[in-house]
Protein backbone atom coordinates (compact mmCIF):
# COMPACT_ATOMS: atom_id res chain seq x y z
CA UNK A 1 0.00 0.00 0.00
CA UNK A 2 1.29 3.45 -0.83
CA UNK A 3 2.24 5.56 2.15
CA UNK A 4 1.58 9.31 2.27
CA UNK A 5 4.61 11.49 1.61
CA UNK A 6 5.49 15.01 2.68
CA UNK A 7 5.29 17.84 0.21
CA UNK A 8 6.92 21.11 1.23
CA UNK A 9 5.58 24.30 -0.32
CA UNK A 10 7.58 27.46 -0.99
CA UNK A 11 6.40 29.01 2.30
CA UNK A 12 7.86 26.17 4.35
CA UNK A 13 4.46 24.61 5.07
CA UNK A 14 4.42 20.83 4.94
CA UNK A 15 1.39 18.93 3.75
CA UNK A 16 0.78 15.21 3.56
CA UNK A 17 -0.10 14.02 0.09
CA UNK A 18 -1.43 10.54 -0.49
CA UNK A 19 -0.87 9.20 -4.01
CA UNK A 20 -4.03 8.28 -5.85
CA UNK A 21 -4.67 4.55 -6.04
CA UNK A 22 -4.43 3.14 -9.51
CA UNK A 23 -6.54 0.09 -10.18
CA UNK A 24 -5.31 -2.18 -12.89
CA UNK A 25 -7.92 -3.40 -15.35
CA UNK A 26 -7.94 -7.17 -15.63
CA UNK A 27 -6.55 -8.84 -18.73
CA UNK A 28 -9.20 -10.06 -21.12
CA UNK A 29 -9.52 -13.50 -22.69
CA UNK A 30 -11.49 -14.74 -25.69
CA UNK A 31 -13.78 -17.72 -25.43
CA UNK A 32 -13.47 -19.42 -28.80
CA UNK A 33 -15.98 -21.98 -29.97
CA UNK A 34 -14.53 -24.60 -32.30
CA UNK A 35 -16.22 -26.28 -35.24
CA UNK A 36 -16.60 -30.04 -35.45
CA UNK A 37 -18.30 -32.34 -37.94
CA UNK A 38 -20.84 -33.84 -35.54
CA UNK A 39 -22.52 -31.11 -33.46
CA UNK A 40 -25.79 -29.91 -35.03
CA UNK A 41 -25.97 -26.23 -35.92
CA UNK A 42 -29.13 -25.68 -33.86
CA UNK A 43 -27.30 -27.03 -30.79
CA UNK A 44 -24.50 -24.48 -31.31
CA UNK A 45 -27.14 -21.74 -31.52
CA UNK A 46 -28.65 -23.06 -28.27
CA UNK A 47 -25.22 -22.94 -26.56
CA UNK A 48 -24.60 -19.37 -27.69
CA UNK A 49 -28.01 -18.25 -26.43
CA UNK A 50 -27.79 -20.10 -23.13
CA UNK A 51 -24.19 -19.48 -22.03
CA UNK A 52 -23.29 -16.29 -23.88
CA UNK A 53 -26.68 -14.52 -23.82
CA UNK A 54 -26.75 -14.02 -27.58
CA UNK A 55 -29.99 -13.26 -29.38
CA UNK A 56 -31.26 -15.84 -31.85
CA UNK A 57 -29.95 -13.68 -34.72
CA UNK A 58 -26.52 -13.12 -33.12
CA UNK A 59 -26.21 -16.81 -32.27
CA UNK A 60 -27.16 -17.90 -35.79
CA UNK A 61 -24.66 -15.49 -37.36
CA UNK A 62 -21.87 -16.66 -35.05
CA UNK A 63 -22.76 -20.32 -35.60
CA UNK A 64 -22.42 -19.80 -39.37
CA UNK A 65 -19.04 -18.14 -38.85
CA UNK A 66 -17.90 -21.14 -36.77
CA UNK A 67 -19.20 -23.49 -39.46
CA UNK A 68 -17.47 -21.65 -42.31
CA UNK A 69 -14.22 -20.52 -40.66
CA UNK A 70 -13.72 -23.33 -38.15
CA UNK A 71 -14.02 -21.13 -35.08
CA UNK A 72 -15.64 -18.01 -33.69
CA UNK A 73 -15.33 -15.75 -30.66
CA UNK A 74 -18.29 -16.31 -28.37
CA UNK A 75 -17.22 -13.56 -25.97
CA UNK A 76 -14.36 -11.69 -24.28
CA UNK A 77 -14.10 -11.79 -20.49
CA UNK A 78 -11.71 -11.62 -17.54
CA UNK A 79 -9.86 -14.93 -17.11
CA UNK A 80 -12.03 -16.46 -14.38
CA UNK A 81 -15.25 -15.82 -16.28
CA UNK A 82 -13.77 -17.07 -19.57
CA UNK A 83 -12.58 -20.27 -17.89
CA UNK A 84 -15.92 -20.81 -16.19
CA UNK A 85 -17.92 -20.36 -19.40
CA UNK A 86 -15.53 -22.66 -21.27
CA UNK A 87 -15.87 -25.34 -18.60
CA UNK A 88 -19.67 -25.02 -18.54
CA UNK A 89 -20.01 -25.32 -22.32
CA UNK A 90 -17.61 -28.26 -22.55
CA UNK A 91 -19.28 -30.15 -19.70
CA UNK A 92 -22.80 -29.39 -20.94
CA UNK A 93 -21.92 -30.55 -24.45
CA UNK A 94 -20.26 -33.69 -23.11
CA UNK A 95 -23.34 -34.49 -21.01
CA UNK A 96 -25.46 -34.17 -24.18
CA UNK A 97 -23.02 -36.39 -26.08
CA UNK A 98 -21.76 -33.69 -28.44
CA UNK A 99 -18.05 -33.06 -29.09
CA UNK A 100 -18.49 -29.25 -29.16
CA UNK A 101 -15.51 -27.54 -27.52
CA UNK A 102 -14.61 -24.06 -26.37
CA UNK A 103 -11.10 -22.85 -25.60
CA UNK A 104 -9.69 -19.76 -23.88
CA UNK A 105 -7.14 -17.51 -25.56
CA UNK A 106 -5.62 -14.21 -24.44
CA UNK A 107 -7.33 -11.29 -26.18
Amino acid sequence: MDEPFENETAGGVKTLVKPSEKTKTPSLFKVIILNDDFTPQDYVVHILERFFKKTKEQATELMLQVHKKGMGIAGVYPLEIAETKTFQVNEYSKSHQYPLKCVVEKA
